[in-house]
């Protein structure tokens, strides 16, 4: 998980969902829903003190960077994930090809192929 002196990001799995933490206070949630080898996005929401400063961002890579540790296929339902995905292409791949033109995100993994994306 994503962590610096301040932030920490932690995945509540009873809760269902990955929180963004300033010390103790949680500032963030991104939340999900778990099935068949897959995690679907479906909330992510920061807190208004503190939005506009890109803690969205931190709390959304965590969240992916642990599904590609865990090897889960990412579907994003919540926009602000598939944002981050579409302006991300690393990560594009996380999202199963079968299922990307569904979330509006390149069929072809524009890492592997930079030609077709």
């Amino acid at each position: 998980m994503a962590s610096n002196p301040q932030l920490t990001v932690r995945n509540d799995t009873d809760a269902g969902q990955y929180e963004l933490l300033a010390g103790d206070t949680m500032i963030g949630l991104a939340q999900y829903e778990l099935g068949d080898g897959q995690i679907a996005f479906v909330h992510t929401e920061i807190s208004p003190q503190v939005s506009g400063q890109g803690l969205g961002q931190v709390l959304v890579q965590a969240a992916l960077d642990d599904a590609r540790q865990r090897q889960l296929a990412v579907l994003p339902y919540c926009s602000f994930v598939r944002h981050y995905i579409e302006t991300h292409p690393e990560y594009a791949d996380l999202v199963p090809p079968i299922r990307r033109a569904a979330f509006g995100l390149p069929a072809v993994d524009p890492a592997i192929d930079p030609a077709s994306a």
